[in-house]
């Protein structure tokens, strides 16, 4: 399995070339972008951040303390604009009452830790979560996702029944405890996902993973 993953993702970055993941100028920008991309699109999630950036709220301490209904009207965008709001607010509220109100202490956390305390948190998840630890925090914790599942299935490195936590550990028995490598694969398959592994209709042709 060793070999696959490492082929497979050579093969990756020989296409597509290094990715630069996540965009975001700060860690704080990197969780608000890690629970807006739920259901939608990263130009979605752009234009909400940047309501946010315009109106110079772009702060733990500013956005903690907005009421709900306008932070739901700046993040519109994002869609699902008042669900994503309720756990933008759960999110603060946990860091305000474990952390001092520090994002900087919530993200100095020991991995494990860091990862329990934002799935204590409604609305946010395995994947959102391992995002912020991934990408926020910098720890060589493998984020999963639909396009993951739906590529290691077509290639039959996992059966249809596989679950977040199994396919995740396979890439985390496999490789290297390295976020920066953990960082662009993730990247990686989002893109081969987008572009040619799509759920339907396909672009088998051309796929930089074809005969893989």
């Amino acid at each position: 399995m060793k070999e696959q993953l490492a082929h497979l993702y050579q093969r990756l970055y020989d296409h597509f070339g290094p990715q630069r993941w996540w965009p975001g100028d700060t860690p704080f920008e990197v969780i608000l972008g890690a629970v807006l991309t739920q259901n939608t699109n990263w130009a979605n999630v752009e234009k909400a951040i940047d309501n946010l950036k315009g109106a110079g709220l772009l702060s733990y301490s500013r956005l903690a303390e907005l009421p709900g209904g306008l932070l739901a009207e700046y993040i519109r965008p994002a869609g699902y604009y008042n669900i994503k709001a309720g756990r933008l607010l759960n999110l603060f509220a946990m860091i305000r009452n474990r952390y001092d109100g520090s994002v900087e202490a919530l993200l100095a956390e020991e991995t494990g830790e860091l990862r329990q305390a934002l799935l204590s948190v409604k609305g946010i998840g395995r994947e959102t979560a391992d995002s912020i630890v991934l990408y926020a925090a910098g720890r060589p914790v493998f984020v999963v996702d639909a396009y993951t599942y739906r590529i290691l299935l077509r290639h039959d490195l996992i059966g249809e029944e596989a679950g977040y936590d199994e396919i995740q550990e396979l890439f985390m028995d496999n490789l290297a405890p390295d976020a920066p490598l953990y960082n662009e694969f993730h990247a990686l398959l989002v893109c081969a996902g987008k572009e040619f592994c799509r759920k339907s209709a396909p672009r088998c042709r051309g796929c930089p993973l074809e005969g893989l």
